[in-house]
């Protein structure tokens, strides 16, 4: 019997900080070291930050990555230690793994599949590395094998696949179970999405059975670049048998997941199922006399942290997200309209329990010793200056939502302001009628009528974001993306939209959770109110669902349409039966106008969070050409279908 300490890594890292990615990743080794962990798993490009975009082609990113890769190599005595960078040979760029032990870099290896689709863009920069190819890459006077390599340390043999790798048919670990390779390190990059955590367990659990191994799986963490957030997941497994699973979604700088295994467990189960003649591998870099101490056999146990449910992840990633996003775009708190409806309760909250968590996990002190640059008022609460909500009345808002917003604020102590803007709204009637020679009416202008009291509502906003130099959050929701439901250079102001990548549905599911799952008294105001933009008088009895269909439907027709590329004959004919015909079709039919018509809007939202694969953004995921023939004639097949 074998038994070693494995271990995999998450890193909060920032694209091209590296002083503090570095420091990351240094904490982590003496972690490591310091739980007797012998080889420890870190993620993909953890020295450089994964979203460098097209910073990947910059040669100081290059140099840097290498300065850093020697401190590590520096502090990595008795201990074997895999991390990623990106490097260059023979003028191409590739997404590089090294692997050091006790101080000593033993090599590089190359990646080979790389996404390119959906929110990852890995072939504008890298080229894949082919199966099977070595080279010699020639640093600071010594040459170290570069390619596609494994590895022996005191009889334990180690392969990669790295990230997307393992996520191919044709995958790495195939050859590495015919090279009888014991350990499989993949460390990654992999975005949070609901429910892939089941998805990556099946994956690696399968990969451990299905060739005869121990499998570690390490992911970023945190809020890196912006868009993606990635869940800090560590997955160990074994033979099939998933032996350890990280609590996710961590506010620390690194996460630390390990367990004892006997690597010479599957050798047993190898010789079981070998049935041809084994070759020595020709890629194999064996370090001679290197011997790890035995780690205690009795320490091995089970460390599997349950799943959260689909709220719990919602709230988990978005509350991360957002502290990310603000330390590292160095802002001063959170600013936002809260309206009292579904959307600005649902940011207020997530916001405010953003502050809270960080409290909860670091404590004041580790708070602001990952926001250095707050200047606080020891006098005040901290809630109170981190998060600002206004609320901006006019003359057709109404009483009920001014009590959800008042006592939802209040309630989760931010701080609340309530700002009557009719007399600046009059000011812009006055003008416009000024203009056209005429008064504004309803039946004339709703449309601008409608918009001016979102738009007059921006300036203030904004302004009170820059005095605090505060992130301003917009609130918008992906059901309103999806058809422009949001009046441009009003309610879409902002820096940020933690919403833009969820529906309305879940939105106001969630919010029933949370009254409950997060003791949110307040909650109740609005969980009991329809949603409506309140921009029309109280006699229209405005609510969004009037104004477009239930949200129940939009959000299924998008799907069908956006998520699954259904014409409108094929989005009726699977939904048929939820509405009757006509009603269905008229409904099919806004859905497909709207969403034609407003790619301008979304393509000037702010940036928001990827939260599945129903995501809008056109920056990142779905793109559709703002010009286009609005379906016209899909539309009328439609009509015309019985």
């Amino acid at each position: 019997m074998k038994y070693l300490r494995i271990a995999g890594a998450s890193v909060n890292q920032t694209p091209l900080d590296f002083g503090q990615n570095q420091r990351n990743i240094l904490a982590a080794i003496e972690a490591a070291r310091t739980q007797s962990v012998q080889i420890l798993c870190m993620p993909e490009l953890a020295i450089s930050g994964y979203g460098c975009e097209d910073a990947f082609f910059n040669e100081y990113v290059l140099k840097r990555s290498l300065q850093s890769l020697k401190a590590i190599m520096e502090a990595s005595s008795g201990i074997t230690v895999s991390v990623g960078l990106p490097m260059e040979y023979e003028n191409c760029l590739y997404n590089a793994v090294c692997l050091i032990h006790d101080g000593q870099l033993l090599g590089f290896v190359a990646k080979q599949e790389l996404p390119g689709d959906g929110i990852y863009y890995e072939p504008r920069w890298f080229k894949p590395w082919q199966e099977g190819k070595q080279v010699r890459y020639r640093w600071e006077g010594k040459e170290y094998p570069f390619g596609d390599l494994l590895f022996q340390i005191d009889g334990v043999r180690i392969g990669f696949e790295i990230c997307e790798d393992a996520w191919n048919g044709l995958r790495p670990a195939i050859r590495h179970y015919l090279n009888n390779v014991d350990i499989i390190l993949n460390p990654s990059a992999s975005n949070f999405a609901f429910g892939k955590t089941r998805v990556r367990e099946r994956l690696v659990g399968e990969a451990s059975r299905a060739y005869s191994c121990t499998y570690v799986y390490s992911n970023l963490l945190g809020n890196e670049a912006g868009r993606i957030i990635y869940d800090g997941e560590i997955l160990i497994a074994q033979s099939g048998e998933l032996l350890a699973r990280n609590v996710r979604f961590s506010y620390r700088d690194f996460e630390l997941c390990q367990s004892v295994v006997d690597v010479e467990r599957v050798h047993i189960q190898r010789k079981k199922s070998f049935n041809f003649e084994a070759i020595p591998p020709q890629n194999l870099i064996e370090l001679p006399g290197a011997t790890y101490r035995e780690a205690d056999p009795r320490e091995a146990q089970l460390s599997v942290a349950p799943y959260e449910s689909r709220e719990e992840e919602f709230y988990l990633a978005e509350t991360l997200a957002l502290f990310d996003y603000l330390r590292k775009s160095r802002s001063r708190g959170f600013v936002l309209s809260l309206s009292g409806g579904a959307d600005s309760s649902t940011c207020a909250v997530l916001c405010v329990h953003a502050i809270k968590r960080a409290l909860e996990e670091l404590g004041e002190e580790g708070l602001l010793a990952k926001m250095p640059y707050l200047k606080l008022d020891k006098n005040k609460p901290l809630m109170v200056q981190m998060v600002k909500c206004v609320y901006q009345a006019t003359q057709n808002s109404g009483s009920e939502t001014l009590q959800s917003a008042r006592e939802l604020a209040l309630g989760l102590g931010a701080a609340f302001h309530q700002w009557d803007v009719s007399a600046i709204h009059e000011a812009y009637l006055e003008l416009a009628a000024q203009a056209i020679g005429r008064p504004l009416s309803w039946e004339q202008d709703d449309l601008a009528l409608q918009n001016i009291q979102a738009r007059l509502r921006s300036p203030g906003i904004w302004m009170l974001a820059n005095i605090y130099g505060a992130l301003l959050i917009t609130t918008s929701n992906r059901s309103e993306a999806a058809v422009g439901y949001a009046t441009m250079d009003g309610d879409t102001s902002g820096g940020l939209a933690p919403l833009a990548g969820i529906d309305k549905k879940s939105i106001q599911q969630w919010l029933k959770w949370a009254e409950v799952q997060l003791n949110i008294p307040a909650l109740t105001y609005v969980n009991n109110l329809k949603p409506t933009a309140e921009l029309r008088p109280a006699s229209y009895d405005q609510t969004d669902e009037d104004d477009l269909m239930p949200y129940g439907i939009l959000d299924e027709i998008e799907k069908c349409a956006i998520r699954d590329y259904l014409s409108p004959v094929e989005v009726f004919r699977r939904l048929r039966g939820t509405y009757p015909d006509e009603v269905l079709k008229s409904y099919i039919r806004k859905f497909f106008l709207l969403w034609a018509r407003n790619q301008w809007k979304r393509e000037r939202y702010a940036p928001s969070f990827h939260l599945d694969d129903e995501n809008l953004d056109p920056k990142t995921w779905c793109r559709f050409p703002i010009l286009n023939g609005g379906f016209w004639e899909a539309l009328q097949e439609m009509e015309q279908w019985q």
